[in-house]
């Protein structure tokens, strides 16, 4: 006699992860998004939630470098921090209006506090030690 064999049958449902990215800033969205240097002399944040201001540009390496590790954050962190970016070659007075003289510069935006300023490609565990002194976030 010969031996069976018997295969049990399981359906496997995959789920895609809504992957959430960070987004681009005009002059007029960061107006409406992060702060309206236009209407207001002192600082005051738009937003709802804590906020990361990556000020990049092309053909900077390091800022190729760090803009994987910003798409991750913006994963983890999704709906406690909203990661944005500027190209600073397109929107040069966003760039002069925050006196960036070297790229990547993070702007690190608390809910209640003054924005502090990063420069470099910081590694990814130095951005959580940030995220979480200056933003008052964990994940």
């Amino acid at each position: 006699m010969k031996p069976r064999f018997f295969y049990e049958t399981k359906t496997i449902t995959f789920v895609p992860q809504k992957m959430i990215m960070t987004e681009n800033l005009t002059k007029q969205t960061f107006l409406e998004k992060v702060f309206n240097y236009e209407k207001n002399k002192d600082w005051m944040h738009e937003g709802k939630l804590p906020a990361i201001i990556d000020f990049y540009a092309d053909w900077c390496g390091p800022c190729k470098m760090i803009a994987p590790v910003l798409e991750e954050l913006s994963n983890e962190y999704v709906g406690k921090i909203n990661i944005y970016k500027v190209d600073t070659e397109a929107e040069q007075e966003l760039a002069a209006a925050f006196a960036i003289r070297s790229i990547p510069s993070m702007l690190f935006i608390p809910m209640s506090e003054q924005p502090q300023m990063a420069n470099g490609a910081l590694p990814k565990q130095e951005l959580h030690k940030l995220i979480k002194e200056v933003l008052k976030v964990e994940i």
